[in-house]
């Protein structure tokens, strides 16, 4: 198994922390961010891990990752960057994908491995008490996530009408089974890259709306169900909740 983490945004929202380094490398209880994602990792077997880089490339060290750089950082988005990896996206082991913003702890990351999908992806149950501490109106940032059952997400990443759309949150970590590797990159390379996916183009496109496009071709999507467990650093607000709260 391997994994590769997401980490070329600038994180605008997180300034001044990010003006001289990438969100990733943002401390969190006196360690970089990269850093407990990679100890978790490592925690659980998971030795081979890939960084994508791009915004202040130089600034991301940790001696246990791989380097790759996303060139087009600026211009492009979440979908673009992994396949900056996409000599990773092989071989014989499943392969986690991760944001680099999230961190999380050894059992999230346990049930993510344990979980029997061609695409397994984790979903928060317990995202709306955390939603609410962070912002006002929980529904306003939150996405879709609507289930058949509890084997499969059928929609995601959509803007919410009500709490009955969200049966739980995606947090930006999944993994895709060793057997559908190929698969997953082949689905990429035949996308049309003049189309628009929600609102965004083929460079633009949110992990989500290719996630979604997956799931309206057919694969098979798995939720890997955690409570709480991990937390997302977007804003300083955030990183002060996660300091508070957060203990690996």
């Amino acid at each position: 198994m391997k994994a590769i983490i997401l980490a070329a945004g600038r994180g605008t929202r997180l300034r001044p922390l990010t003006d001289d380094k990438p969100k990733c490398m943002v401390e969190l209880n006196g360690k970089p961010m990269l850093d407990w994602q990679v100890d978790v990792l490592k925690s659980q077997g998971i030795d081979e891990i890939h960084v994508v880089t791009g915004y202040k490339n130089d600034k991301i060290v940790n001696p246990a990752v791989t380097k790759h750089e996303n060139v087009r950082y600026a211009t492009t988005n979440m979908v673009t960057t992994l396949f900056c990896a996409e000599d990773a996206i092989q071989g014989d082991g499943d392969l986690i994908v991760s944001y680099g913003d999230i961190v999380y702890t050894a059992s999230v990351l346990e049930t993510l491995k344990n979980t029997d999908a061609p695409i397994a992806v984790v979903v928060d149950k317990g995202w709306h008490e955390y939603w609410g501490t962070r912002m006002e109106d929980p529904l306003s940032d939150a996405e879709t996530l609507k289930l058949d059952g509890n084997t499969r997400i059928i929609e995601l990443g959509k803007k919410p009408d009500s709490l009955a759309d969200v049966q739980g949150q995606y947090v930006g970590l999944f993994k895709i089974r060793a057997d559908h590797l190929q698969a997953f990159r082949d689905a990429f390379h035949a996308m049309d890259r003049q189309g628009t996916y929600d609102g965004q183009d083929f460079d633009n496109m949110y992990m989500t709306s290719f996630l979604q496009h997956l799931i309206d071709t057919g694969w098979a999507l798995g939720p890997a169900f955690i409570e709480r467990g991990w937390f997302e650093v977007d804003t300083p607000e955030d990183l002060s909740l996660a300091q508070k709260e957060f203990a690996g």
